[in-house]
């Protein structure tokens, strides 16, 4: 064993080589958490956001690559791309019991260091809906401050959304579907695509793609719908009925968010079925 080697023939020197620590660019992530105050769980609080942040990066990664794929008529690609969207769905849920073990009166401790920061700003975040198709040009407002990060919410709101892409392959299908004529638009229930979903599911064997397409896109709104609550509940629990610090009636106004549905059609139709 040389000493450039370890038990098992493990390398133990990485001079001039790249490590793990050097693949992931760790110095920078972990070097990323700058509390503000002297409360101990300030740091819980940074590292469940940057986390979250760090999620919600790959799940663009795959719904935009899912988009593209169903636009292509690349089904099955596109499955797994959604199916492991809603794992990170998941994991995002799984934040919200980390952060629910910090008590009021510890996030009190640092609260006014927040300044205006808030979730509500999370450009992330708001990507996410635009791709799916809650889309709201007046939420890019927020944002304008960086001029980079309003350019690219624009040029989501230019292209047609997850659920647009998905009626595109209904119309293709020989269904009597038109997709939307405004991209910018947000998904507004629409009865043909009711009545087209409706025969899908009453006939999957013959329908099999569009049957498994529109599953996977509801479990993806089904994790998303669990991460809105989760969050309701997180901060009902911390701060009770206090508005938010970026000025949002905080829990009201994410009660409110709780009713916003992703893909209406694909909700609507199974109470005809």
């Amino acid at each position: 064993m040389t000493e450039s080697e370890g038990p098992d023939g493990a390398r133990m020197s990485f001079r001039g080589r790249m490590s793990y620590g050097d693949y992931l660019a760790l110095d920078a992530v972990l070097s990323a958490q700058h509390p503000r105050s002297d409360a101990h769980d300030e740091m819980l609080f940074i590292i469940q956001h940057q986390t979250s942040e760090l999620w919600m990066k790959l799940a663009i990664h795959e719904l935009s690559a899912a988009r593209r794929a169903i636009a292509a008529n690349e089904l099955q690609p596109a499955f797994k791309m959604l199916a492991r969207v809603a794992r990170i769905m998941e994991q995002l849920n799984s934040a919200w019991d980390v952060l629910r073990t910090m008590t009021p009166s510890e996030y009190t401790r640092f609260r006014g260091h927040l300044g205006e920061s808030s979730g509500f700003q999370s450009w992330q975040y708001r990507l996410i809906e635009f791709i799916a198709g809650n889309r709201n040009p007046v939420l890019i407002r927020p944002h304008e401050h960086r001029p980079e990060v309003a350019g690219l919410l624009r040029a989501e709101l230019a292209q047609p959304s997850l659920y647009a892409v998905a009626l595109g392959r209904l119309a293709d299908a020989g269904f009597d579907v038109v997709p939307p004529a405004d991209a910018a638009a947000p998904t507004a229930p629409d009865p043909a695509a009711r009545a087209a979903w409706a025969r899908v599911y009453a006939d999957p064997a013959h329908h099999w793609p569009l049957y498994e397409l529109a599953e996977k896109l509801v479990d993806f709104e089904d994790y998303f719908r669990r991460w809105r609550f989760n969050h309701l509940t997180t901060v009902e629990r911390i701060i009770g009925f206090k508005r938010g610090t970026g000025g949002t009636a905080g829990v009201d106004y994410l009660r409110r968010m709780l009713d916003v549905v992703l893909f209406p059609d694909l909700w609507q139709f199974r109470t005809e079925l």
